[in-house]
């Protein structure tokens, strides 16, 4: 499969045009359509912008990703298109404007060739608490694409599009990407705008890219990145060319092992293809050193009061009132709230509603709310010490691969256990980048996870363009 570079050259000499690229993707989602990756699919749109943009491209003022086909996860808005969170609440709410990240990627000549499944309001690790109908893994398709960012994930594993977006608020980028064999990024939290995206947990949220490649998703950071004025959160920061850090050299650079992070409970298959990969970057000329991130263990406790208690103030607006569903036939207020949000809203994130309230609660704030919030300042400051004597850390994105349907399900425990290699970059706010790094026995993939600095995706990128490139 071509990066986009290579797409680009071919779109210069002529020997594609955009109209082709999407009429190939439209044709692949169609075979593929079983997958259930796609909530909307926008052929007709995503057509008539690919003949303005080869008229572009004839004219030599096309912009740098004319030609990238790019899905979005359906909790990003898009004016006059429906936002639904994959969930029932908001089965027929059309945005009235578009986020900042797809206007950006819009604006330098990508084609958003339609929007993606997920876990209803991203809560979840596997995909199937969508109210829609679960993703299948391309790879497996008995198996789930991880999540929340599921659909968008299988649609770059299957060839359904170059590159996507999905949100990281626990792992959500980063544990589907490994799942599913493909290229995923969550940023630093405030260098890529969070405007136009449902808000799940505020200060946890982060959009990033799915690519097959690590230079397809610097591409695609090259343009989303950097201030908003309608992001109080971004951060006024000048953004690098990420394809300048992709120098095929690791040479010098110190890279650190949480002893945290690889327990003698690991999948031992999982452990292997890791330590391959990091014999090899010592081979290469990197330093390798263990370190220490001490309350890692708080990380799934401290990351559930939280992202919960975000979760259960940002939802609380979906009530009937204002817009989304609203349930027939009550007479009284606080019947309408009742009603409309149990029938518009999906098990898992009732659960995390009622978790979130209680945990802010009146006698129980200071117990969990405020105790958790002092954890997470612990867990910021390992990694701040930890970087102090390294310059990115390595871990398994995953602890297994792709799980079959229903196997987790009946355990939200064990189904949250998915994310422990993943939430500590949330909870501290620093990037994290998942690459393939081979498969297990059955043939399905296995994700390595690289963790970097507060604004330097660059270090983390180069890192991993060279497992890519060169093993």
């Amino acid at each position: 499969m071509k990066n986009f570079l290579s797409l680009r050259q071919s779109l210069a000499e002529g020997a594609v045009t955009c109209e082709s690229i999407v009429d190939g993707y439209v044709r692949r989602i169609d075979e593929k359509k079983h997958l259930n990756a796609f909530l909307e699919v926008y052929a007709d749109d995503a057509r008539s912008r690919a003949r303005e943009l080869d008229q572009k491209l004839r004219g030599g003022n096309a912009g740098p990703l004319a030609g990238m086909v790019v899905a979005v996860k359906d909790i990003l808005c898009m004016r006059g298109k429906r936002t639904t969170c994959a969930s029932k609440i908001l089965e027929n709410f059309v945005a009235p404007y578009t986020a900042t990240v797809v206007q950006r990627l819009e604006d330098a000549g990508a084609i958003v060739i339609g929007k993606t499944n997920m876990d209803e309001f991203a809560m979840g690790s596997s995909t199937e608490n969508s109210a829609f109908g679960i993703t299948k893994n391309p790879v497996d398709e008995s198996r789930v694409p991880g999540g929340s960012s599921g659909g968008s994930a299988a649609a770059v594993a299957a060839g359904l599009a170059a590159t996507a977006l999905g949100t990281d608020t626990g792992g959500s980028i980063r544990q589907p990407a490994s799942l599913c064999g493909v290229v995923g990024l969550k940023p630093t939290y405030g260098r890529v705008s969070r405007f136009g995206l449902v808000a799940f947990a505020s200060s946890f949220d982060q959009i990033g890219p799915f690519g097959t490649s690590v230079s397809d998703v610097a591409s695609v950071l090259n343009v989303i990145a950097g201030h908003d004025p309608h992001d109080s959160t971004s951060a006024e920061l000048p953004v690098p060319d990420y394809h300048r850090a992709l120098t095929s050299d690791v040479k010098g650079l110190r890279i650190g092992l949480p002893k945290e992070y690889f327990p003698s409970a690991l999948n031992s298959e999982v452990r292997e293809a890791v330590m391959k990969k990091i014999d090899y970057l010592r081979e290469q000329g990197a330093i390798i050193k263990e370190v220490s991130l001490p309350h890692s263990e708080y990380t799934i406790a401290t990351y559930y009061i939280l992202a919960t208690a975000e979760a259960s103030s940002n939802l609380a607006r979906y009530d009937g009132a204002r817009y989304g569903k609203r349930a027939a036939g009550v007479k009284d207020l606080n019947g309408m709230y009742t009603t409309s949000r149990s029938e518009g809203l999906g098990d898992e994130v009732k659960r995390r509603i009622m978790l979130g309230t209680y945990v802010l609660s009146a006698g129980y704030y200071d117990a969990y709310y405020k105790k958790g919030q002092k954890v997470r300042r612990l867990i910021k400051e390992d990694f701040d010490k930890a970087f102090q004597e390294t310059d990115c850390l390595i871990s398994p994105t995953s602890p297994t691969t792709a799980f079959r349907f229903g196997e987790k399900t009946d355990d939200p425990l064990r189904m949250y256990l998915n994310d422990i290699y993943t939430v500590s970059a949330n909870l501290a706010g620093i990037p994290g980048l998942s690459v393939p790094c081979g498969a297990d026995t059955q043939g399905l993939p296995i994700g390595l996870q690289i963790l970097g600095k507060n604004f330097d995706e660059e270090t983390i990128l180069r890192v991993g363009d060279f497992l890519e490139d060169k093993n």
